[in-house]
């Protein structure tokens, strides 16, 4: 049996938030929030967050035991794209793309 907990559209960009996601899968609860907390990333408060949201449902809706669990799978997708305009030299206009993100992690007893 599985947990999951998700977080979307979170103004982060994907590309910064998978550096981090890479670094706990496969990794007990307990290792993972320690690797969260000691990295200089904003996408590991995040992170953070929808990882404690799994275990929670695991330990109150499965009624698994939170020393057991580990990360199975941990994945970040892309999410809206938001299009702002920068203005340029001779009334041009650059395109800016401030992106997004879904993420979603899975726990697992072991």
């Amino acid at each position: 049996m599985e947990a999951r907990a998700i977080a979307r559209n979170i103004r982060i960009a994907p590309r910064k938030a998978r550096i981090v996601i890479d670094l706990i899968r496969g990794k007990s609860i307990a290792e993972a929030a320690n690797i969260l907390q000691f990295t200089p990333k904003v996408a590991s408060e995040v992170i953070m967050k929808v990882m404690k949201s799994a275990a929670a449902n695991a330990e109150n809706n499965l009624k698994l035991d939170m020393s057991k669990l580990y990360v199975t799978e941990a994945f970040v997708d892309s999410g809206a794209t938001l299009k702002r305009w920068h203005p340029r030299a001779q009334g041009r206009m650059y395109q800016i793309l401030k992106r997004s993100c879904h993420i979603t992690v899975v726990v697992k007893e072991r």
